[in-house]
């Protein structure tokens, strides 16, 4: 093997890493993200909502876009871009309050699929996310993840969250039992 063969190799596999670097962070941030989404809120140390959307604003870039698309989520959720619209939608989402009240939200992220390309990259994703209100009621929701993210000063930061519904159905009454009122992992 040449020198020149070995600097290739080398190069080669410095790219590599790179790239499997990146969507290991990219994959952190959707989970990240995910997971500062869930009810009851399971992040240490945040206490209020006002707390959980400045974490969430940490994960994105200021030119962020944040939409639903297709035609469920087009009109239920619209299109929001930059931070200051995406922190008023968060802020509007959990600041109502809702009758019945939202006692659970989970996210379960499947499907993966990331795709790196220099300083930017696209993730898709399939979610399902179970809703248990105070009335008894749930719903069980799925939706197709299609985002952009952007590496800023290092970083890997969302770009774009764009989600579109694949369905949305009722659960019968009492399937779930022992629903928390909060998150004793991550809140001991």
């Amino acid at each position: 093997m040449t020198v020149d063969d070995m600097e290739a190799r080398i190069a080669a596999l410095a790219a590599r890493v790179e790239d499997l670097s990146a969507e290991s962070e990219i994959r952190k941030i959707q989970a990240r993200y995910m997971f500062l989404c869930d009810t009851p809120c399971p992040e240490a140390g945040v206490r209020t909502d006002a707390e959980r959307i400045a974490r969430i604003m940490d994960l994105y870039t200021e030119d962020a876009v944040w939409e639903g698309v297709g035609e469920y989520y087009n009109t239920q959720f619209g299109r929001r871009v930059g931070k200051a619209e995406i922190r008023a939608h968060f802020e509007a989402f959990w600041g109502q309050k809702r009758d019945p009240e939202l006692l659970l939200n989970v996210h379960y992220l499947t499907s993966e699929q990331i795709h790196v390309q220099g300083d930017r990259a696209d993730g898709q994703w399939v979610h399902c996310q179970p809703w248990i209100f105070s009335d008894g009621s749930s719903l069980l929701r799925s939706s197709r993840l299609n985002n952009l993210f952007r590496k800023i000063d290092g970083v890997w930061k969302i770009a774009r969250t764009r989600t579109e519904n694949v369905f949305v159905a009722p659960l019968r009454p009492g399937w779930a039992e022992s629903i928390p009122t909060r998150s004793f992992l991550m809140n001991p």
